[in-house]
């Protein structure tokens, strides 16, 4: 399990004591997070996420990952070389092209980059189910070490295509819009978790969300994200015990279409 910072860290480095962002982050690794992801688009985000992981006592495994979006190779080269300041790492785990923006220029220079060693992984993301075909095309013909894309109960076209071909292609996968922009916790408020979900160690609907996501055999990582310490220990909690086998996950799919 992984944590995006859309929105959730876009806050100025001052009001970081006014927060619960530093019990945010130790709550992350605590639990065995590692991987954080974010992009220029966010705002201050890769600031923030620099200041926290040099706040925090322990980053055991720490995995830093960001994107490039803007258009021109210079362009592009500045940006991703002021992320890296931003979040304060010498080497970035994983660049990414966002939402595929001249991503014919932006993958020559991350693999020269990859090449010289200024970063560990290459990556292209879309989110929102905008671009699949796009990107379907793309991952068939281009090496990439990851692809991010939304996947949730509610949103599973990336069953279709993205999941084969990144399985086939060797392609790790990281996963946004878990909770399908909230529309999934709107569906079922005030219901009571059916007591099957126990049986795939779940307590609470967050956890039958990420748990559903996480059982499919092709997810490498989800990111939700969030800005309360609570939500995060739930998030990460997702991440242990048993996960729901294929009748199970039929199930929950049957449940959430009928209510």
């Amino acid at each position: 399990m992984g944590v995006g910072s859309w929105q959730t860290f876009d806050i100025s480095v001052n009001s970081i004591p006014e927060t619960e962002t530093v019990e945010l982050m130790q709550a992350f690794f605590d639990m065995g997070g590692q991987l954080v992801d974010s992009s220029p688009m966010y705002g201050n985000s890769e600031t923030i996420i620099g200041e926290l992981v040099n706040q925090v006592t322990s980053k055991e495994g720490y995995f830093a990952a960001t994107k490039v979006w803007t258009r021109g190779k210079e362009r592009g080269i500045n940006q991703m070389t002021s992320s890296m300041q931003k979040m304060d790492v010498e080497v970035m785990d994983l660049m990414q092209i966002h939402n595929l923006r001249d991503w014919e220029t932006h993958l020559e220079t991350l693999n020269e980059w990859k090449q010289q060693g200024k970063i560990r992984y290459t990556g292209i993301t879309t989110s929102g189910g905008r671009s699949h075909r796009e990107l379907e095309e793309i991952l068939k013909t281009q090496d990439f070490d990851f692809v991010q894309f939304s996947y949730s109960l509610k949103n599973r076209r990336a069953e279709q295509a993205l999941f084969p071909i990144a399985r086939e292609r060797g392609i790790a996968t990281l996963i946004n819009e878990p909770y399908d922009s909230g529309s999934l916790f709107r569906s079922v408020r005030n219901k009571p978790l059916p007591d099957w979900a126990a049986e795939f160690d779940c307590a609470s609907w967050g956890q039958f969300f990420l748990k559903f996501i996480g059982s499919h055999p092709d997810v490498t990582c989800i990111i939700p994200a969030t800005s309360k310490v609570s939500h995060m220990a739930d998030n990460m909690a997702a991440g242990f015990g048993r996960l729901p086998d294929p009748e199970m996950r039929q199930r929950m799919i049957n449940y959430m279409e009928a209510i």
